[in-house]
């Protein structure tokens, strides 16, 4: 019986050590917080819906953690068929959202297929069912907006806009999708 005993004080003592050390790492700062967490609506792999109508693009992205969560990347890709215009083509691109040292905000930089180079600020909003990613006005290009929103589980629209140049605010839309998050089989 005296055996038992010790042992099962000895099992409550040690999980009364552990809940305490976790709370004092969770006060000194020792348990991190997961920085992405305002992002999290974007994990994962997702597919593309279209309507299949002529001319349409299909495609697919990607947002996962990568060196050692201190960035998200995003992988992206469409394909579109031949038109009686235009032969069929791809575009890719890669975005990776960091945070700044100094103020701790979220930035991403994209880069594509096309020989594009673009700067954005990424917010959430405070609900965390949309995220944006703006780009740097230039007063000699144009300004983009990219904007995710949640369409219910496993789902999400995308709204991509351009502001012409000396018009920062003035978007218009220029992609709108929806696609849906792939699930392992």
């Amino acid at each position: 019986m005296y055996v038992r005993n010790c042992f099962y004080w000895r099992v409550v003592i040690a999980a009364l050590l552990v809940a305490a050390w976790s709370g004092a790492a969770t006060a000194v700062g020792l348990v991190q917080k997961d920085p992405w967490a305002p992002l999290s609506l974007l994990l994962g792999e997702w597919e593309g819906e279209g309507a299949g109508k002529p001319g349409q693009g299909t495609g697919g992205f990607t947002f996962s953690r990568d060196l050692q969560g201190k960035v998200l990347i995003r992988k992206n890709y469409a394909e579109y068929p031949s038109t009686k215009d235009r032969p069929a083509f791809r575009h890719d691109d890669l975005m990776v959202a960091y945070k700044e040292d100094t103020s701790n905000r979220i930035r991403a930089i994209y880069f594509d297929s096309e020989n594009h180079i673009i700067n954005y600020s990424v917010a959430a909003s405070e609900d965390r069912n949309s995220v944006e990613f703006l780009s740097d006005p230039d007063p000699t290009g144009p300004r983009y907006r990219l904007t995710y929103r949640s369409a219910g589980l496993d789902k999400m629209s995308i709204k991509f806009e351009i502001a012409p140049a000396g018009k920062p605010d003035a978007f218009a839309t220029y992609i709108e999708a929806t696609c849906r998050r792939k699930h392992a089989k």
